[in-house]
């Protein structure tokens, strides 16, 4: 008999290595790109930390011959147990295309989740996926708890300025923040797969507040799991972890996690965002 049906991912979901390392989970880096033409593997990789605030870096999806290997290599620790790939929105990224196209070449063996987010809001859905497969779910099964949590989980961000998202080319109805002052703090969500505005407010301090405020509805009352990401913020990441546990019912497992080089280029130095999913087990990151 093989293994739990293998979960594959891409860097921008943001698990930790250890985590990767307990489940054997696969990951298939993103990719940065200076100015001069250098360019980096995320999670591959050392890449400089202030590459998120210099003019003229970009980011790519994951390659198809990336992908196509770590399929490949998921396909052989399966044992015939099946792989299950859970990537960032389709919205936001060419990779889940390219995910597609590389399952197709290997007669669709691998089953390719639109996981509706990125960041760790993908990272929580990747662990749905991997719990799942823990319990001893069939490949399909797996597809679909995924799926699912993709479907109900919330993620919401805070960003410090608007430089990056200006140039990014990333967020739905960018008009409506960019043409406000520029000390506008919007609070950002993802809405069908894309990173919208949700509202705006004119401090930090405010956004992040709401933000919070906002984390405890959509939570419920319900039992949640909580996921931190920052752009090189930490202390104020460690506080907003903190005000959000502070007021949920039944928080099984919290994470918190740097953004990294490749979304870090889209939403800045100082962003701090909140992403939760209902029905996980609780995980020790």
């Amino acid at each position: 008999m093989g293994v739990p049906v293998v979960i594959v991912t891409d860097s921008s979901s943001r698990l930790p290595a250890s985590l990767m390392s307990t489940f054997g989970i696969l990951q298939v880096p993103l990719h940065v790109t200076l100015a001069d033409g250098t360019e980096y593997l995320e999670g591959v990789d050392d890449i400089p930390p202030d590459v998120v605030s210099t003019p003229g870096v970009t980011t790519s999806g994951a390659s198809l011959a990336d992908l196509r290997r770590a399929y490949e290599q998921a396909l052989e620790l399966s044992d015939g147990d099946g792989v299950v790939a859970v990537h960032m929105s389709r919205r936001l990224s060419g990779t889940w295309s390219a995910a597609r196209l590389a399952s197709d070449a290997l007669d669709g063996a691998v089953r390719v989740v639109d996981s509706r987010s990125v960041g760790v809001s993908l990272g929580l859905t990747t662990m749905a996926a991997v719990q799942a497969s823990q319990a001893g779910a069939a490949r399909d099964d797996v597809y679909e708890a995924a799926v699912r949590a993709g479907a109900t989980a919330e993620s919401l961000l805070c960003v410090q300025n608007l430089d990056n998202l200006r140039s990014s080319g990333r967020l739905s109805a960018t008009g409506h923040i960019l043409g406000s002052a520029l000390s506008i703090k919007p609070i950002l969500h993802m809405a069908d797969g894309v990173l919208a505005l949700r509202e705006r407010h004119r401090t930090m301090t405010k956004a992040i507040a709401k933000m919070v405020d906002t984390v405890v509805e959509l939570a419920a009352g319900e039992s949640v799991t909580v996921g931190v990401q920052h752009c090189q913020n930490p202390g104020l990441a460690s506080e907003v972890l903190d005000s959000v546990v502070a007021r949920l019912e039944d928080v099984p497992s919290t994470l918190t996690v740097d953004l990294g080089q490749v979304l870090g280029t889209h939403v800045g130095p100082g962003a701090v965002g909140v992403a939760i999913a209902h029905g996980l087990e609780p995980i020790e990151f």
